[in-house]
């Protein structure tokens, strides 16, 4: 019996220390605590929503949390700092155009910390150490004795602030003499083939434009933010706003019911206004039915008129369809017969030609000579006249 319970007492503290060591490597791996870990810090209007312990994302993923978040000094720009930590290999997503957003993340003033991926520049954090040399000779003896190795850590800038060299190019004796000619007091170099460090040993200086290795284990790497205010903020703007506008809203129903009494004040003068119209509306409909009477009984007593007119112009028609039809036939009988005769034109001709030597003789005959005298000595004045005398010159 002593013995079974000392393997049971034992077996039990067996699976005790277990689960304790199972929870601690949970937790260090929910904290990072074996992994390389990048320190951020960002300056944030409000604290609201933020706590120690909360996540930080990255596309969506939990790479991190929140450490720390303090106020700033009373005379400083800025309201309070939030730090945060990013975790292996999250870390190596952030480079120098990324940026926090805090976003409201629930509709009980939380707020959530995203940092948005980098697609253009430089890491932010590197673990690779980073020379500064004060002696470009010394660089140049690394370059020599190790090619292909050697990067820049920095930009380099002449005197017009003009881009030359960008950082992670490689140096050569050209670029090296170069850079020699341009008298700088430093240049930041690394080498590539160089295994890293299991931490961070510098960060990306957005102003000076160059790595900037950690002064101490507590510093930590500064991201530009974009805040929204809190869920509970924007609604009190927006029942401000609404508290502003509710006079004129107030106001402008006023105006809107003024408007309806008098449409309807309108509209019962209206309506009276029609039923006056009433009597005159009935007299114009019996008017315009006795006028509807006359013209139907006019209409009627001129139909007989009109058949009448209508067999007139028939008949009418008729007997100038047939006095055309005779005429045409007298027209065609004299043709024939003018055909038929072709000397009768002649013979007419010849009459009407004696008829006048006959009227001439008896012109000049002693007995008929005083009736055609006048007309005989008006037609010799008329033959025997002179010519009229010309215009004289001017």
């Amino acid at each position: 019996m002593e013995r079974g319970v000392g393997w049971f007492v034992f077996l039990a503290t067996v699976l005790l220390l277990f689960g304790f060591g199972y929870y601690l490597y949970h937790v260090a791996e929910q904290r990072g605590w074996f992994v390389v870990k990048a320190k951020f810090h960002i300056y944030v209007d409000s604290s609201t929503g933020l706590d120690v312990g909360d996540p930080v994302t990255i596309m969506g993923f939990s790479v991190g949390h929140i450490t720390g978040v303090h106020p700033m000094p009373p005379r400083s720009k800025q309201n309070v700092r939030v730090e945060f930590e990013v975790f292996e290999p999250f870390f190596r997503y952030i480079w120098s155009d990324s940026y926090a957003k805090v976003d409201p993340a629930g509709f009980l003033n939380q707020r959530q910390i995203e940092v948005m991926r980098g697609t253009n520049g430089y890491a932010y954090c590197v673990t690779q150490p980073i020379t500064v040399f004060s002696n470009l000779d010394d660089l140049k003896s690394d370059v020599d004795s190790q090619p292909n190795q050697w990067q820049l850590a920095q930009e380099i800038y002449d005197q017009n602030t003009n881009l030359v060299y960008r950082a992670y190019t490689w140096l050569n004796d050209s670029n090296l003499q170069q850079l020699a000619t341009m008298k700088l007091p430093w240049v930041t170099a690394y080498n590539n083939t160089e295994a890293g460090k299991h931490y961070i040993v510098a960060w990306w200086h957005p102003r000076q434009h160059t790595y900037g290795g950690f002064r101490t284990n507590d510093d930590t790497a500064w991201l530009p933010v974009v805040e929204t205010q809190p869920v509970a903020d924007r609604l009190q703007g927006m029942i401000s706003q609404i508290q502003d506008a509710l006079p004129n809203f107030l106001s402008l129903t006023n105006q809107i019911t003024r408007i309806l009494n008098n449409t309807a004040q309108a509209t019962s003068n209206l309506n009276i206004t029609i039923m006056d119209t009433h009597p005159l509306l009935t007299n114009a409909n019996l008017t315009i039915a006795r006028l509807d009477t006359n013209v139907n009984q006019t209409i009627t007593q001129i139909d007989p008129l009109l058949a009448n007119a209508n067999l007139f112009v028939s008949n009418l028609d008729t007997n100038i369809t047939a006095t055309l039809i005779n005429l045409s036939g007298i027209t065609s009988n004299l043709n024939a017969q003018v055909q038929a005769n072709s000397n009768m034109l002649a013979g007419i001709s010849k009459t009407v030609h004696d008829s006048d030597d006959f009227i001439q003789g008896l012109k000049h005959w002693w007995l008929l000579r005083s009736t055609f005298k006048k007309q005989h000595e008006k037609e010799l004045r008329e033959t025997n006249q002179p010519p009229s005398m010309p215009a004289m010159k001017p």
